[in-house]
């Protein structure tokens, strides 16, 4: 499908993408799932002394770290319930980096979760930083998406998907084991992210709809649109070690957009073809949609941003939810969230999520 997609016109491409999502969404998320299935392991939680930070097993091997932040004001009885928001953070970041809106989360009523992302924060023998990120990223690349197993192993099938779509598979066994706790209301969860976190809210939350609400903000963008035309590089920019040590192992002096595309196919597979924004975004419909990009973000081009975003109108049109989406654009912005977003997403969750605790 792929490789047809690339031989038409662009503006046919993005039409076939919209239809396809808004005709058989299922497909298009029964398709992501297989892609990110791997084997399930017991979550194995452990806290440390006060509850605030715990961490799970997502896969063998992966030990996801989290941070947890309840309402001060609001004490959680046993009898209670309360709604969880799950922040995600951007590339080189840490789950402390979300402590500012955590906090903010939890002052309105929210438990409030961040996670590192694998080859992040405390999933690192640095402890910060993207190195062992980027290096990560190219390991995908040479091997086409398979960890390093030895051939016979267990675990010679699992695919590594460090660029997104690993993250997302980490917050949906967060969301399990979520579920599962006596202070949560499970059908009161809702995500936040930032850049690479915010590609990593819309791909989770149309994945899994588990996820009641989201707020990817300055990530939503069409990868395939950048592709044709020439506007990929400043979203490479933020990869951009690993991605030149491809390019030279692949024996590309100047990579364009049909190496970007390779690059992109190894991977993360489908990342500019059917799991592109166009596609994804309207899998969410018909939950609460909130999507914040700034006007002159080169990382997430309006004209890439507005095909997934009018994708996204039509399915919430259809769904009879127009209501329900939302879309921001911050004025003299290019790639951040400015106060007065980061202010009006928060008023947003507490609006659709209600943070209000309800009993058992």
């Amino acid at each position: 499908m792929l490789l047809l997609m690339r031989a038409l016109p662009i503006a046919l491409v993005l039409i076939l993408l919209t239809s396809l999502a808004a005709a058989a969404p299922e497909p298009t998320r029964e398709a992501f799932l297989k892609l990110l299935d791997r084997s399930r392991v017991d979550p194995a939680v452990q806290f440390d002394d006060d509850g605030s930070r715990f961490s799970f097993m997502s896969e063998k091997d992966e030990r996801v770290p989290a941070l947890l932040l309840k309402p001060a004001t609001q004490p959680i009885t046993a009898a209670q319930r309360r709604p969880v928001v799950i922040a995600l953070h951007g590339t080189g970041g840490t789950k402390e980096s979300q402590l500012p809106v955590l906090r903010a989360l939890a002052e309105r009523g929210f438990l409030a979760i961040a996670i590192d992302a694998r080859h992040h924060g405390e999933r690192t023998k640095a402890g910060k930083g993207s190195d062992e990120y980027q290096q990560a990223i190219l390991r995908a690349w040479r091997e086409g998406g398979r960890d390093s197993a030895a051939p016979g192993d267990a675990q010679a099938s699992r695919r590594a998907y460090p660029f997104f779509y690993d993250t997302v598979w980490d917050v949906m066994r967060l969301i399990d084991y979520l579920e599962i706790r006596d202070d949560v209301d499970p059908k009161r969860i809702g995500l936040i992210g930032t850049s690479k976190g915010g590609i990593e809210t819309y791909l989770a939350a149309a994945a899994d709809e588990r996820i009641a609400a989201a707020v990817p903000c300055i990530g939503v963008q069409s990868f395939r649109w950048a592709l044709e035309h020439d506007a990929w590089q400043s979203r490479i920019g933020t990869i951009r070690t690993g991605f030149d040590a491809a390019a030279k192992q692949a024996g590309v002096v100047a990579p364009d957009a049909t190496f970007v595309a390779n690059f992109y196919d190894r991977v993360a597979p489908g990342l500019a073809g059917e799991f592109d924004g166009p596609a994804m975004l309207p899998l969410i419909a018909p939950r609460p949609l909130l999507v914040m990009n700034g006007d002159s973000d080169a990382r997430t081009p309006l004209p890439g941003l507005k095909l997934c975003t009018d994708a996204a109108h039509a399915a919430y049109d259809k769904a009879g939810a127009a209501d329900r989406f939302t879309v921001r654009i911050q004025e003299n912005t290019g790639h951040k969230v400015t106060p007065e977003s980061r202010q009006a997403a928060i008023d947003w969750l507490v609006t659709v999520l209600n943070p209000v605790a309800v009993p058992k």
